[in-house]
Formats: structure tokens, C-alpha cells, sequence
């Protein structure tokens, strides 16, 4: 036992073999929680204490759950960025159309598409058959 600057017991951090921590790697792996009757059985037969076991588990748990997460976010992340990059391609394909000229013998429903594409940003659209011809 060691003791602290001010004589008061100071807890030092156990140290696990790599067969104890392999052990405890692949009990994990099967369940994430142990009851007491099978914390005791591995507890006893890694010759740990039941608190030690206990502890063990409470942070693998925490560790998997932050791992967990960072791939979930991670590929969330990933798949917003597919996600975008298609719709960048699609609104390029859309843009492109959109310059094109318009055949006169074009359909009126891609006309009408076109139309409603690009009404929401305001643009002062003149109808062809609004223009007089002198």
C-alpha cells in the first residue's frame, strides 16, 4: 500500500497480465454483462477481485460505446457527403439544362420544370410571348 503527501492511503492502479486482459477481451466479445455468479467464476479464475472484474467491464463498456459512436458519426458523416455530392451533380446536370436553349419543339412539362427550378430565386423571367416584334 502506498501513501500520499498527507499520510493518507493513496490507491494504486492495478496492473493486468495480457492473459487476464485476453480473458477478459473475449468475455466481452460474448456478453457486455456480467451477473454476479459469473463475475465471481471469472473473477476467481483470472484471480482478480469482483470489484477489479467490475470495473474492468464498466470502462470496456464505456470504450465501446464511444467507439461505437465515432464510426456511427463517422459514417453519417460519409454518407452525407455522398449525399451531397450527388445532389451537387444533379443541380450541375439541372444547371447544364438550364442554359441550354430552349428547343421551341421541346416538351412544356420540362419547360415547366426548369421554370419551377429557378422561380424561388426571383429571377425576372420574360415570356417569348411578351416580346413584340417590329
Amino acid at each position: 500500500m502506498v501513501l500520499d503527501k498527507d499520510g493518507k492511503k493513496k490507491h494504486s492502479r492495478p496492473t493486468f497480465s495480457g492473459q487476464q486482459i485476453f480473458a477478459l477481451e473475449k468475455t466481452f466479445e460474448q456478453t457486455k454483462y456480467l451477473a454476479g455468479p459469473e463475475r465471481a467464476r471469472l473473477a476467481y479464475s483470472l484471480g482478480m477481485t469482483e470489484s477489479q472484474v467490475k470495473v474492468w467491464f464498466q470502462n470496456r463498456r464505456t470504450k465501446w460505446r464511444k467507439r461505437h459512436a465515432a464510426e456511427m458519426a463517422s459514417a453519417k458523416k460519409k454518407h452525407d457527403s455522398e449525399t451531397e455530392k450527388l445532389k451537387e451533380s444533379s443541380d450541375n446536370e439541372d444547371d447544364d439544362e438550364y442554359n441550354k436553349p430552349l428547343d421551341p419543339n421541346s416538351d412544356d412539362e420540362k419547360i415547366t420544370r426548369l421554370l419551377k427550378k429557378h422561380k424561388s430565386t426571383n429571377l425576372s423571367l420574360v415570356s417569348p410571348c411578351s416580346t413584340s416584334s417590329d
